[in-house]
Order: structure tokens, then C-alpha cells, then sequence
């Protein structure tokens, strides 16, 4: 990963604006007015907040993912000057444009094509897409590595792990330990779990985040997700990589030393923390986050994550550990159960049981096979997200 010098005036543009880390982002920029330009924004189907957004912050490009929003965004932007388009070749042209920093923040599979357009523009990508490196990360590092752009973390683990890692020497480090909340189900028995509803899971006791990720929260899949992750963003083999789980959300990681010292980073739970050290690295800029108060909070707790009631850390690091493709087919299944979970079709303990039946059957066949290109990572893609709909039905669900 490289850092670069900041700038006093920086081109952006947001892939994924109207959501959680997008707002959070567009948050900051009108804070620091003279410090940011806006240059796309784009959105999956959230016409009038593309708009609203794309007219206070003065961007030059608006795009909407549904084609079907064009005619609704046009009209809401007409006469602005602002450029308008649609699709998925659209997102690609906006994550093309010359910007000095590019925030992947487009949740899901979705996001892989325009994020990798941006990194081969060669500025710098702040990312909060995590299926970049889940799906595709040997792929997504060599075009890093290719472009020689700087990609700098947007979670807060990440951005945590490389505040700690800093200049550190690979051979040095001994262990990366990312923190878990534990999210709203930490302390529900395996009875309780069967019978919770989306509604309760999407009750985050610290972080205001998006449905999807917050699901992934509950599940604790979203921390299986990230040591994939850091997998690929860090200098450590898989036997480096942990987790704990740390109810208060202030400190959001631990790196380790071989000579023993370990280096936390704390932060309020706050994602505007680290999209501003993202934005603005190597400088850091002001934000209006809630400073820590050690002697407020009293005491910070640690735990070890419970696998049995929580088995999607360990289905995580079955499909690190496995390699090739077996990541994409984890996170694919994921996606279409945690939708179904949302839509009451099916339990909340129904979602690892699905992704661990799409693993199994993947890994009998050629689906997890290793993949060299970005159209075999989205046919593995597709695929692997029929197979988990097969096993939704083996289930009884419509």
C-alpha cells in the first residue's frame, strides 16, 4: 500500500454517494469547502438524494446505476450544468474521471468494475468496497501494483491496522488482531438467535452503517469478510490474522511485534475517522467526531468470538484458507442470503448454513477453481449466487 503527499485542493469523486460511507464522506467535504472539488457522484437508484447531493456539493457528473432513473435524474438536474448518465457503463465513466481520489464506497459485487476502473486511473482509491479483495484481491492488488496508485482502507480496522503498521518492516510484524463489536445479537443464546427478526439485527448498538453490512455485523461474517481483506492489504500470512471481539468499538485494532510491543489505534465509533485520514493521508484534517474520554468510559472489555453461535468467522477463514475463487463464492452466497434474511424469507441462522452449503458444493466442483480475470471472477460471481438461490430452495424458500 503507498501513501502520497495531500494537496490543498483535491479532485473527488464518490462511487456510491447516497449511502452510509458516502454521506459520511460529503459530510466532511462540505466542511472543508476550499479543501475539495467534487467531480462524479453516482448511486444505485436513490434519484432525489444523487440530485439533492450532486447540486449542494456543485459536482460535475451525476450517474444513477438503474438505468430507469435517467429520465427522473435529468429532470431533477436540468438546467444545473451538471452532466447526467445511467448504467453500468456510466459508473465506469465516472470512476474514470480525473480525480485526485476516488471513495469506492458501491456495496456489494457491483462495485468490483467501477473501483477498478478508478485504480487504473492511477489516483488514489479510498476503499470501503470490501468484495474488491474478497472476490478478487490477487487481481485488484496487481492492478494496484500495475497503475502504482495509492489504495488506502476505509474501515476502520484497516485504517487502524495501517495507522499501527506505519513504515514497520514486514518481518517485524507477528500478528494483526482486528476488533469486532460483537453487534446486537452478542450475547443472545442459539434459541434467541433462531428467532430473531432483520429488524432486531439492524439495531447496531455503535455504528449507523447500511442494511447489508450491518446484517454482516450480526452474523459477524462482515469480520470474516475483513480478514480476508487485510489478507491482501497487509504483509501477513493467514496464520497472522485474528480477531476479538470488543463490545465498546473504541479501539479497532491491535498489530503486533516480535518484540513484544503491541500498537492499538482508538477512535470513537465514528466512520468519519478514518474516510478523513483516507481523504487527506499524509495530513490529517479536522473532524467533528467525539473525542475519547478513557476516564468517561471507565473500562474496555475483550472477548473471543463464539463459533457456534457465530460460524461465519470460521467459514471465512475456510475460503481464505482454501483460496482460488472459494472467497467470491463466500461472499456471493452471503449477499443473497443476508436478502432473503432481509425479506423474512428465511431465519437468521439460515444464512451461514447457506453460505457454508455453497461451499461445499463449490468446493466439490469448479466453482472455488483459481482465476486470472475480472470476467472468470464475475462468471464465479453469478454462479455462485445461483447456487445459493438452489439451496434457498432446497430449503422451502420461494
Amino acid at each position: 500500500m503507498k501513501a502520497g503527499a495531500g494537496q490543498s485542493v483535491q479532485r473527488l469523486s464518490v462511487l456510491g454517494a447516497t449511502g452510509s460511507i458516502g454521506q459520511s464522506t460529503l459530510d466532511l467535504v462540505g466542511r472543508h469547502p476550499d479543501r475539495f472539488e467534487v467531480v462524479a457522484l453516482t448511486a444505485n437508484g436513490d434519484v432525489k438524494g444523487l440530485a439533492e447531493l450532486a447540486i449542494r456539493h456543485r459536482a460535475k457528473m451525476a450517474v444513477v446505476a438503474d438505468p430507469e432513473g435517467y429520465q427522473d435524474l435529468a429532470k431533477a438536474l436540468s438546467g444545473t450544468g451538471i452532466v447526467v448518465a445511467a448504467g453500468g457503463d456510466a459508473l465506469v465513466e465516472a470512476a474514470s474521471q480525473p480525480a485526485d481520489c476516488v471513495v469506492a464506497s458501491i456495496v456489494g459485487a457491483a462495485g468490483l468494475v467501477p473501483t477498478l476502473a478508478a485504480v487504473r486511473q492511477g489516483r488514489r482509491v479510498a476503499l470501503a468496497n470490501k468484495e474488491c479483495l474478497v472476490a478478487a484481491g490477487e487481481l485488484f492488488m496487481r492492478e494496484v501494483s500495475a497503475a502504482d496508485t495509492e489504495l488506502l482502507p476505509v474501515d476502520s480496522e484497516h485504517s487502524a491496522a495501517f495507522q499501527a503498521i506505519g513504515a514497520s518492516a514486514a518481518r517485524d510484524i507477528e500478528a494483526i488482531t482486528l476488533t469486532a463489536s460483537g453487534g446486537p445479537f452478542r450475547n443472545w443464546d442459539h434459541e434467541r438467535l433462531k428467532a430473531a427478526k432483520p429488524e432486531q439485527a439492524l439495531r447496531h448498538p455503535n455504528w449507523s452503517m447500511g442494511a447489508k453490512i450491518t446484517i454482516d455485523s450480526a452474523t459477524m461474517m462482515n469480520k470474516g469478510l475483513e480478514l480476508i481483506e487485510a489478507l491482501h492489504l497487509f504483509p501477513v500470512t493467514i496464520s497472522q490474522l485474528d480477531c476479538v471481539v470488543h463490545p465498546q468499538s473504541i479501539v479497532h485494532c491491535l498489530v503486533s511485534y516480535r518484540d513484544g510491543s503491541v500498537l492499538a489505534q482508538m477512535a470513537s465509533p465514528d466512520m468519519r475517522t478514518p474516510i478523513a485520514l483516507a481523504l487527506s493521508w499524509p495530513e490529517r484534517i479536522d473532524t467533528p467526531t467525539k473525542r475519547l474520554d478513557l476516564a468517561e468510559l471507565g473500562q474496555l472489555t475483550f472477548e473471543r468470538p463464539d463459533d457456534r453461535r457465530f460460524p461465519a468467522i470460521r467459514l471465512a477463514r475456510e475460503a481464505m484458507a482454501a483460496g482460488g475463487a472459494a472467497p467470491a463464492v463466500l461472499n456471493a452466497a452471503n449477499e443473497v442470503a443476508v436478502m432473503a434474511f432481509l425479506e423474512n424469507r428465511i431465519g437468521f441462522l439460515d444464512i451461514p448454513a447457506v453460505v457454508s452449503d455453497c461451499l461445499d458444493a463449490a468446493s466439490s466442483g469448479a466453482l472455488c477453481r483459481a482465476v486470472d480475470h475480472i470476467d472468470e471472477i464475475l462468471a464465479v460471481d453469478l454462479a455462485a449466487r445461483e447456487l445459493a438461490r438452489s439451496m434457498l430452495e432446497k430449503r422451502g424458500v420461494a
